[in-house]
């Protein structure tokens, strides 16, 4: 991954960490996705906050995000954001330590 992608991208989690630990504990709004299990507040705000920091600066770039719809227009760009703004979001609700904010990069079709 090219150094100033994973740059973006680890200042961009770690406002996004923030973000996730005003919620953590904090009883989340909560609802169930269809056939997809829950979402929280703290996953959309998580998203938006990706969303806003990555895509301003890498404009370019497709956007594939657990919480956003698909926008196809990412088959047609070079590189792309793929994220799961919590990763683990049931561990989230109920108050585990086992979560994770999940940024990929995709060059091509291939992790980079």
């Amino acid at each position: 991954m090219p150094a100033h992608d994973l740059s973006l991208i680890s200042e961009a989690v770690r406002e996004a960490g923030a973000v996730a630990m005003r919620f953590w504990k904090a009883d989340p709004k909560v609802w169930e996705k269809p056939g997809l299990g829950p979402v929280t507040e703290a996953d959309l705000a998580v998203n938006d906050l990706l969303a806003s920091r990555l895509r301003k600066e890498r404009p370019g770039y497709g956007w594939l995000s657990e919480e956003s719809p698909d926008d196809l227009t990412r088959l047609n760009t070079e590189r792309t954001f793929i994220l799961d703004p919590i990763d683990g979001t049931r561990a989230f609700v109920a108050g585990e330590r086992h979560f994770s904010i999940s940024v990929g990069l995709v060059e091509k079709g291939k992790v980079i």
